[in-house]
């Protein structure tokens, strides 16, 4: 979900650009008009994280996905630690294992990630630890940046800007803008200038991070137009307050929708409530109305509540709650579980 007023400007600035007579979806990225929208973006991530000096910020493409190969590609000398919490930490896991050992240093796999792991140890030979902050699928999320004594990268693509962040405790973040930021097609990946380059291995020119750095996202052409959205947004979040306003509201839903799935003697969370997500909140009906699953989602939809279906892997019901979500929409969706648990 975005902000309306972002999809509005971008929608504008796509049938014409700063009044150029060109659309943002048709303009060089070359374009003197361009370069100041990639500025902006980057100076706008570095203000909202505060971000410390030594860091660079680039815009990519591939998602993600491809961030699972670059990080090893880029970090990893000989052994790398991963903390298992879920699908997507899972495949990341598996392409760092095309480049050297990987350690999985806790997993919750066996409870169908159901909680964070707790009391592990990371080898103090390792060259990194690999996180994902937020779980989409599985509704668990580590809102506290760790204190590690290695090198800390993260995989923020789900709640990266929905709560403050100690950037200096981190060699790299990287973030698919599609979930919480932007529309699909840009990646945002901050990096520790000082932590490049030690990689002992050729890399192919546009998997290697120098090489974006040093051309200021610029290397080939970037995707225009989900980083005009990024923008857009960013502008957004400074102008409620920041990611300190973003943490709140972030919060606050949570704690509203929550204490219905608590409440509600038809729904049961999936995870354990000191791991639960806020931005993805999962939940299932009881065992004794789980006949109701479907009669419930084809409920909600008629009321209006748009992508609640949980993913294949969990089943139930998935209320995705990134920034731009309303108290209003979580308090829509509270009132349709009560009407239906009041039919029911």
């Amino acid at each position: 979900m975005l902000p309306r007023e972002v999809i509005e400007n971008t929608a504008k600035q796509i049938l014409d650009f700063n009044g150029s007579g060109l659309s943002l979806a048709e303009i060089s990225h070359r374009a003197k008009d361009f370069q100041p929208v990639v500025d902006e973006a980057e100076a706008l991530v570095k203000e909202l994280l505060a971000v410390p000096e030594g860091y660079s910020v680039i815009f990519l493409g591939g998602g993600a996905s491809l961030e699972f190969c670059m990080v090893p590609y880029n970090f990893l000398i000989k052994k790398a630690a991963y903390l298992n919490t879920g699908t997507w930490a899972k495949k990341a896991m598996k392409e760092a294992k095309l480049f050297g050992e990987v350690v999985e240093v806790a997993s919750s796999a066996d409870a169908n990630y159901t909680f964070i792991p707790k009391g592990w140890e990371v080898p103090a030979d390792v060259d990194y630890l690999h996180i994902t902050s937020n779980n989409t699928i599985y509704g668990t999320e580590m809102r506290k940046d760790l204190d590690v004594p290695v090198r800390l990268i993260a995989d923020m693509s789900s709640d990266i800007f929905s709560r403050p962040v100690d950037v200096a405790k981190y060699d790299c973040i990287y973030a698919g803008a599609q979930k919480n930021l932007s529309m699909a097609g840009v990646t945002i990946v901050i990096l520790k200038n000082d932590a490049l380059g030690r990689a002992p291995r050729p890399i192919p020119t546009m998997l290697d991070y120098r090489t974006h750095v040093e051309k200021g996202s610029m290397f080939n052409t970037p995707p225009v137009v989900p980083i005009y959205t990024a923008l857009e947004n960013l502008r957004w979040i400074k102008a409620q307050g920041g990611v300190e306003a973003m943490d709140k509201l972030a919060l606050q839903r949570a704690e509203m929708l929550y204490g219905e799935i608590d409440r509600n003697k038809l729904f049961k969370g999936t995870v354990a409530e000191e791991d639960r997500s806020v931005m993805n909140i999962c939940f299932v009906m009881n065992e004794e109305y789980a006949e109701l699953e479907k009669p419930f989602f084809e409920f909600a939809t008629a009321k209006g509540m748009v992508g609640i279906k949980g993913h294949r892997s969990v089943g139930g019901f998935r209320a995705s709650c990134y920034n731009a979500q309303t108290i209003e929409g979580v308090q829509a969706l509270i009132d349709a579980m009560q009407e239906f648990e009041k039919n029911n």
